[in-house]
């Protein structure tokens, strides 16, 4: 189907859904907005099933739904959580799937319950990593790794700070982006969920429900246990953080799961974690400069100081520190003062 101006593609999902639940009168009303394309609509059903349902609108031109699904059977099939489909149309982007509810872990997450979330969290995280990858299945291979990086050097310091990178300034980057890849790929490879967090887990009975996993690839063990305790949106003292690793490293263990000891464990955890933490700097810069999105530039901070916690651990990275020391630093000060000079 193609891309349908917003009234016509409004009326395209209210009738689809209409039609899907067998509900004439039924209303969709907005549940929640993706980072994407993807957005999300609660109806409220009569009769003796369910009170509620959620349509997935994901535009077929600006995101396929089918990843989605196939990533969504290959996790129920290993016995992950994940949303229940109730009825599809892949050709036109709509899914009505069971009502999980408004509230993900990210709202109800706190320091009295988070060692019980997370365990109950780790307990589908194992069931992820346990999951036998198809063939052909997509790999977190140089090529993205390395394309995910330049997210950073693209969009947040050339596109928001406004920086131009001379050729001692890629040379850092170049030799800290080479050992991230590199340690990305001795790692242990297993599927990859990519975005393990709070805002991406629902409670639900026999739970969480795992959500956003239509990214997911073959890459490196330790990566979504750091994005769980490491979150975009949610900091967690690092003495903490450190228990959780060491916990998720036992269970893993235990489970049979190819996690190297626990110092190397750690290691790896420390480097996938500036991974993934250039990535998301830039992505949300990405959001802001791209996708009009500026929310999330708020949380930028937060990986700076991620980022500031590991980095002079290990001698490698002293160009990135320089790098931020005597570009970032500056421009973000500079930065400042003209937003005061506006006003604020």
């Amino acid at each position: 189907m193609p891309d349908l101006p917003i009234s016509d593609r409004e009326n395209a999902r209210l009738a689809w859904a209409r039609d899907a639940s067998g509900q004439a009168a039924l209303e969709l009303h907005r549940a929640s907005v993706d980072a994407g394309f993807r957005s999300y609509w609660r109806a409220a059903l009569t009769g003796d099933g369910p009170a509620s349902v959620i349509v997935m609108d994901s535009p077929p031109d600006k995101e396929d739904v089918r990843p989605w699904l196939r990533i969504r059977d290959l996790l129920e099939t290993g016995g992950v959580r994940v949303p229940r489909v109730l009825a599809q149309d892949t050709q036109a982007g709509f899914l009505l799937l069971e009502d999980l509810g408004a509230d993900t872990y990210l709202h109800v997450i706190g320091p009295h319950n988070a060692d019980a979330l997370f365990d109950d969290a780790l307990t589908q995280l194992l069931r992820i990593q346990a999951a036998p990858c198809p063939e052909g299945f997509p790999a977190y291979d140089e090529a993205l790794l390395d394309r995910e990086l330049r997210l950073f050097d693209e969009w947040y310091l050339g596109r928001h700070l406004g920086l131009s990178l001379d050729g001692q300034d890629m040379d850092r980057l170049n030799r800290v982006y080479r050992h991230l890849i590199d340690a990305a790929l001795a790692q242990p490879q297993v599927l990859v969920h990519r975005d393990f967090m709070p805002r991406n887990l629902m409670p639900a009975q026999d739970g969480p429900a795992v959500l956003d996993f239509q990214d997911a690839v073959r890459g490196p063990i330790a990566y979504d246990a750091l994005s769980l305790f490491k979150d975009a949106f949610l900091s967690w003292p690092v003495e903490r953080v450190d228990v959780w690793l060491g916990h998720y490293h036992q269970r893993a263990s235990a489970a049979g799961l190819p996690v190297p000891d626990l110092a190397r464990f750690r290691r790896d955890a420390d480097w996938i974690g500036v991974q993934r933490h250039l990535k998301v700097i830039g992505i949300f810069a990405r959001l802001w400069h791209r996708d009009g999105k500026p929310k999330y530039l708020a949380d930028v901070p937060r990986f700076f100081g991620y980022l500031d916690e590991v980095l002079p651990r290990y001698e490698e990275f002293a160009p990135l520190i320089e790098l931020i020391r005597t570009r970032v630093r500056p421009a973000l000060a500079e930065q400042a003062r003209a937003h005061e000079g506006l006003g604020g």
